[in-house]
């Protein structure tokens, strides 16, 4: 059981770990409608994990309080909502496009803040990983390891192109391809460290499986609202980051309800 666990948690770590290889094969960082599109993606297959993987079982792992069925998921969202903001507003960090740094002031250089802003967008993503395999684990009907692993390939897949979309700028900016691949592999390897934090506390946990769930969908949701659609909505207008986040949720739902 614990080795199908450890392979399921360490894929999203290779998507990106992949995605940051880029480096070494690619010579300039991508375009605008190309970041866009990989922006888009990404933001559809987060969406796509937070309903079909977490939202769902936690609803129907609540199905015992009959009407209030939906309290659970409606209170551990809120809390993953709330708890992202905290961090948010704690940790000083760039985005993309942005023309100045968010939360405590620092004489941090840029590529840290960037750096540090896609660590936080990675942290709800290793916490839903193992908020899945935590359910799996201690036998949670509605999560299954087909649905768990459906989950973990989803990631990896949205992870790969954003392993690239952060060592590609880095690249431009220090000139060192090893430098920005370790960089970029390092901003991924929050996601196993989240999904074994969750799996460690988790035995404690179990009775508050749909309030972890929904709460790993809250904190996802908070990253796709607040830096993922705003980064992909930049400049000039265009279709294409719709496009791609319609490609990312249908992929996600595809995976989530053929392998479920």
């Amino acid at each position: 059981m614990y080795g199908p666990i450890a392979a399921g948690i360490a894929i999203p770590f290779l998507g990106t770990s992949l995605g940051a290889a880029g480096v070494f094969f690619m010579k300039k960082d991508f375009s605008d409608h190309v970041q866009k599109a990989l922006t888009g993606f990404a933001s559809g297959v987060m969406t796509a994990a937070s309903i079909w993987s977490l939202l769902i079982p936690a609803l129907d792992d609540s199905k015992s309080l009959g009407k209030l069925s939906f309290l659970p998921a409606v209170i551990g969202f809120w809390i993953g909502i709330l708890f992202l903001l905290m961090i948010d507003k704690l940790t000083p960090h760039l985005h993309r496009f942005a023309d100045s740094p968010e939360g405590p002031k620092s004489h941090l250089k840029d590529n840290t803040l960037m750096l540090l802003a896609v660590t936080i967008h990675n942290i709800p993503e290793g916490m839903a990983v193992g908020a899945v395999y935590a359910g799996m684990l201690y036998g949670d009907k509605n999560i299954g390891f087909s649905a768990a692993m459906a989950l973990s390939i989803g990631i990896a897949i949205q992870n790969f192109p954003e392993g690239a979309i952060i060592s590609m700028p880095l690249y431009a900016s220090n000139n060192s391809r090893n430098k920005s691949f370790l960089y970029g592999v390092l901003s991924g390897a929050v996601e196993p460290a989240g999904a074994v934090l969750v799996l460690l506390f988790s035995s404690f946990l179990i009775g508050l499986m749909p309030y972890l769930l929904s709460f790993a969908a809250g904190a996802m949701l908070y990253v796709v609202v607040e830096e993922l659609i705003p980064e992909m909505s930049q400049g000039e207008h265009s279709n294409i980051g719709v496009l791609s986040f319609a490609v990312g949720f249908s992929l996600m739902m595809i995976l989530d309800v053929a392998l479920g």
